[in-house]
């Protein structure tokens, strides 16, 4: 049984950093790349960006390119998103979750079999 727990979210202001955290349970961490997705109030889940395995490769949404970025520490088995230039449209709960390959998808939330419990990101108007 894989666990996902997120850590690292908050309130900051429009134009502050957060930078959040998922700590993985489980073996074999490197096999699967990991993504991050957000889902605000009264919207669908959405895709931020994903790392493939051995973190070569990143993908990300159009939204956050050049905002956010996203990293994984295999030996802590532990994945990042290191968000900077916040707005107020980037406030929702944000997820992490293990993709079924190694390679980092194109952002669809069905290549993804285990998901965390999410953290709140907030950035007030």
């Amino acid at each position: 049984q894989v666990q996902l727990v997120e850590s690292g979210g908050g309130l900051v202001q429009a134009g502050g950093s957060l930078r959040l955290s998922c700590a993985a349970s489980g073996r074999a961490f490197s096999s699967y790349a990991m993504g991050w997705f957000r889902q605000a109030p009264g919207k669908e889940r959405e895709f931020v960006a994903a790392i493939s395995g051995n973190g070569g490769s990143t993908y990300y949404a159009d939204s956050v390119e050049g905002r956010f970025t996203i990293s994984r520490d295999n030996a802590k088995n532990t994945v990042y998103l290191q968000m900077n230039s916040l707005k107020p449209e980037d406030t929702a709960v944000y997820y992490c979750g293990r993709n079924r390959s190694p390679g980092p998808g194109v952002g669809r939330p069905v290549e993804y079999d285990y998901w965390g419990q999410g953290t709140q990101v907030t950035v007030p108007s």
